[in-house]
């Protein structure tokens, strides 16, 4: 049975409504978050490297190694296959050397020029009006970042968890 004028300008209207929704879907690595509109410089997949970044941070800050070397492996592989290039393949490199880490020891020493790098990135793009905050530790003489303003020290963990300071927001 051949379709009729009303069936055939039906399909073309569905077509031309589906046709942009799957554009989108084929580059939703382009696509910035809804919390990043003023961000450019953390769109995807920028973004899943710091979400990650977070889940390490959070697994250290609790004397852990559980999902670090799964979350440092998905920030190696986001920014290797990242086509636009927005972050060095040197934070590739130091997410890999954190996923070999065998011990809290290991993974923290492998932590820190990680979380120096993703803070000049931020840094560098001037990025603002984020939930993203810089903390210091003086007694590690590290940096990281953290999401909320109390203190969750990833270097020293359980046995010293506020210790350190807010130095930024970005």
């Amino acid at each position: 049975m051949k379709p009729n004028k009303l069936q055939m300008t039906l399909m073309i209207l569905a077509t031309l409504a589906v046709s942009p929704l799957s554009r989108a879907a084929e580059n939703q690595n382009l696509k910035p978050m809804a919390d990043t509109a003023e961000n450019p410089a953390l769109m995807q997949p920028v973004k899943s490297v710091y979400d990650h970044y977070l889940k390490i941070q959070t697994s250290l800050a609790k004397d852990s190694l559980e999902g670090v070397p799964d979350q440092a492996n998905a920030i190696a592989k986001a920014i290797k296959g990242d086509d636009m290039k927005m972050l060095s393949p040197k934070i590739a490199g130091q997410a890999e050397v954190l996923a070999q880490a065998k011990d809290l020891e290991a993974a923290r020493k492998a932590f820190k020029p990680l979380s120096d790098s993703l803070i000049k990135y931020l840094a560098d793009q001037k990025v603002q009006a984020s939930s993203y905050n810089e903390a210091y530790c003086p007694m590690a003489k590290a940096s990281w970042l953290q999401m909320g303003k109390k203190i969750s020290n990833p270097y020293l963990g359980r046995s010293m968890p506020g210790c350190g300071e807010i130095k930024r927001t970005f």
